[in-house]
């Protein structure tokens, strides 16, 4: 039985991102995926670049595969370590650079993922983390759909 992200509460958390991005004055794509990695809701700001549509898929994308932040695979995906061209797999999904996190319930299991892209690195974690503190703060008392 795995816990998936609804999508009403796909579309809190890409509005509490959304409302960090515009504090810090940058438009961005904003996505939320369920655990497996398929997108539950997306969210482009006027103005944000056009690449950072797929870019912010495939960062919620990694998060929800690889069960951590984007952000943490970039030291081991460097060359000569173990995980040294793994942006090249998964038919190029897979994302080493920040902006991705996982949403986990309250017994630590994914429930989906969340991606931003449209900013230097920084400003994606930071409206990431808006969103994620977000679900932090809801995560108990927002429904998750069962599947079988």
């Amino acid at each position: 039985m795995v816990q998936s992200i609804t999508l009403d509460t796909a579309t809190e958390l890409i509005d509490a991102a959304e409302q960090r991005a515009d504090e810090i004055d940058n438009p961005m794509v904003i996505a939320v995926t369920n655990s497996e990695g398929n997108l539950v809701a997306q969210h482009r700001m006027d103005g944000a670049w056009l690449a950072s549509v797929s870019i912010s898929r495939n960062k919620a994308y990694t998060s929800a595969a690889l069960d951590m932040p984007t952000h943490g695979l970039a030291e081991p995906s460097e060359p000569g370590n173990s995980l040294y061209g793994l942006q090249s797999t998964d038919e190029g999904r897979m994302v080493i650079f920040g902006g991705g996190y996982p949403l986990l319930n309250e017994n630590g299991d994914i429930v989906g993922a969340f991606g931003v892209s449209g900013g230097a690195v920084e400003q994606d974690m930071e409206v990431a983390e808006a969103g994620v503190a977000h679900w932090e703060s809801i995560r108990s008392d927002s429904p998750a759909e069962v599947h079988n």
